[in-house]
């Protein structure tokens, strides 16, 4: 199985690591330290022996950054988390804090002494953040203190050791196109910025550049590590032998040098001690890189990363891949919701519901001989009031049965070697109140208002987001995320820079591919997401149009619980737009199902709605 259920009480811990970590603060000079979850490579997904803002505090997020002072012990969070902060920190020793609206740097402006010195890990954090706490800082007469160690790793006792997983060779097949020619364009994009070298320090672009895959950290298939690509096209890749196999070696030494990981900061220090300007991407790469740079006496060129844009804007064979692969998963899709529809309510529970559907994906990879790689996060599977905690992850504490008269909420997705997929459900057991199916209209038009969206090329995701919203918003009425994220082509399910939401300022641009999950989420009560992924692509042309357009095609097919849509509240355009979505997902999936009753299951749940 790839999803861990363990205990997670409000940890008694909390008081004695923090007051271990105040007791360096003297020798350090410092007045507080900043801990994030992040690592040294500044992922979503960090390894065991990363995990420090979850050994000190007991929350698992993954989003989120603690500072601890002589008087103060805060976690700031973002609205999806408030709650999971509330159930897994020890209230006696931390509050919450806010990270949109006040965090840290801005926190610290308005609350900390005069003089503060704030300590940080130089490589857990990135320039742009840097920048905000000196400035912040400075207001205030204090100092940034960059830490030639972590204090927190001198008292983290049986710390795991470094991930070492196997790196594999993505196939042209699904890549669609050679490492060279990406490794060839990355170099000539240089010359246009007069930049002797990038560094390329985010593992996804390393991993999407030289097309490999790894097996580092939880859920996304890439391995930590980090490349230097040179104008020339020279190429130096920082990684772990022991992480391939012959095959690897020899498909990696054509591309580039191999070097260990601890020569990273020589063979950089080399290049910059030549007064070599070198490109680093200021929102991705740790400080220490490019404070090392300059020291060295280089010069920094920040720009951003090279594969990031490439990366998002997805081939042909990329999209085909990720058509493939969203057929299989909504055929497993089918499957599980097929089994959960038949089952007694209240004779599941959210961990039973959860290991059934990986292992149905599982069934389901072995039988399309496509095997199941990895889930591309820890699923959300909220029952009830659970489901609006918007990143609910169920735990042998939490898990309670799915009851008749709730509805029931599951996010997860897959890694397939041809794509990655991520689709939310919410689903009646048995019958609801009208007030929940009201609320699940409202998310569904704006769920289909950005399936059918025409928009002209230039929008950015900031642009499309109110679509989604207005419904609700009419409702008084809103939920507290993005309405999209882009998506990696057996990456990260969380790619950027392409969003639909509120602060998205990147223009959408064909081949890109997004979520598209607006929600609604009423604490202790219920909580409704309905996601599907969808590629941008160029429009067919408007009869009587000044512009061409753009839209998107949508790749998730699964049925949407037609027994909680209340049609009078759909337009005659949206129920449309629903019953030929059903019908498509009908077609689609049919041949891909084992078993008539699944088939008959299927068929019920994609009946046209009436009036």
């Amino acid at each position: 199985m790839f999803q861990s259920f363990e205990v997670t009480s409000t940890p008694q811990f909390g008081k004695e690591r923090t007051a271990a970590l105040r007791a360096a603060f003297a020798a350090l000079d410092i007045d507080g330290f900043l801990v994030p979850r992040a690592d040294e490579f500044q992922g979503e997904y960090v390894p065991a022996s990363s995990e420090r803002l979850s050994w000190l505090t007991g929350f698992t997020g993954s989003a989120g950054v603690a500072l601890i002072t002589q008087s103060e012990a805060i976690v700031f969070v973002d609205g999806r988390y408030v709650t999971q902060l509330k159930e897994q920190v020890d209230g006696s020793v931390f509050t919450g804090g806010d990270l949109i609206g006040e965090p840290p740097h801005v926190w610290l402006e308005g609350h900390a002494p005069k003089g503060f010195r704030l300590g940080i890990d130089p490589w857990l954090h990135t320039g742009a953040e840097v920048l905000k706490l000196q400035k912040a800082l400075a207001e205030i007469g204090g100092t940034l203190v960059f830490l030639d160690h972590n204090p927190l790793d001198r008292i983290w006792t049986a710390r795991p050791a470094p991930p070492l997983g196997r790196v594999t060779i993505q196939p042209i097949e699904h890549a669609g196109q050679l490492a060279k020619d990406k490794i060839a364009a990355i170099a000539a994009g240089l010359e246009k910025t007069k930049a002797a070298a990038v560094v390329l320090t985010d593992p996804s672009s390393v991993a999407w550049t030289f097309n490999i895959r790894g097996s580092d950290v939880p859920h996304t298939p890439h391995p930590l590590a980090r490349a230097i690509i040179h104008a020339g096209g020279r190429a130096e890749i920082f990684l772990d032998k022991r992480k391939t196999g012959i095959e690897q070696e020899a498909y990696l030494t054509q591309l580039a040098d191999i070097v260990a990981p601890a020569g990273f900061e020589d063979r950089l220090a080399a290049l910059a001690a030549t007064g070599a300007a070198i490109m680093i991407d200021p929102d991705l790469a740790p400080f220490a890189i490019g404070e090392l740079i300059r020291q060295k006496g280089g010069s920094v060129v920040g720009a951003v990363d090279p594969a990031r844009l490439p990366r998002a804007r997805k081939n042909a064979a990329e999209i085909q891949g990720s058509v493939r692969a969203h057929l299989q998963d909504g055929a497993a899709m089918v499957e599980f919701l097929a089994w959960l529809d038949q089952t007694e309510p209240g004779s599941v529970t959210e961990i039973a519901a959860t290991e059934r559907l990986e292992a149905t994906r599982a069934t389901v990879g072995e039988r399309m001989q496509n095997p199941l790689k990895d889930i591309s996060f820890d699923t959300i599977a909220g029952a009830g009031s659970h489901a609006a905690i918007m990143h609910y992850r169920v735990t042998t504490d939490t898990d309670r049965a799915i009851e008749a008269g709730t509805m029931f909420l599951i996010d997860s997705g897959a890694q397939y070697v041809n794509g990655t997929t991520d689709i939310t459900r919410t689903v009646a057991i048995g019958a609801v109140p009208e007030e929940q199916k009201r609320f699940f209209t409202l998310v569904l038009k704006g769920m289909i208002a950005i399936s059918t969206a025409r928009f002209p090329k230039g929008s950015r995701g900031v642009d499309l987001d109110p679509l989604a919203r207005i419904a609700l918003w009419k409702a008084g009425a809103d939920y507290a995320h993005g309405t999209g994220h882009g998506v990696g082509s057996y990456l990260s399910v969380h790619e950027g820079p392409q969003r639909i939401a509120r602060l998205s300022t990147q223009e959408l641009l064909s081949g890109m591919i997004l979520s598209n999950e607006p929600g609604y989420y009423r604490p202790g009560a219920f909580g409704i997401r309905i996601e599907n992924l969808v590629v941008v692509r160029e429009a067919s042309e408007i009869e009587g149009g000044d512009l061409p357009m753009l839209g998107f095609d949508t790749l998730t097919y699964c049925p949407i619980d037609r027994r909680l849509v209340l049609p009078a509240l759909l337009t005659d355009d949206e129920l449309a737009w629903l019953n030929a979505y059903h019908a498509e997902t009908r077609e689609k999936l049919m041949p891909l199902l084992a078993g008539d009753e699944t088939r008959d299951w299927l068929k019920a749940a994609t009946e046209a709605i009436a009036r």
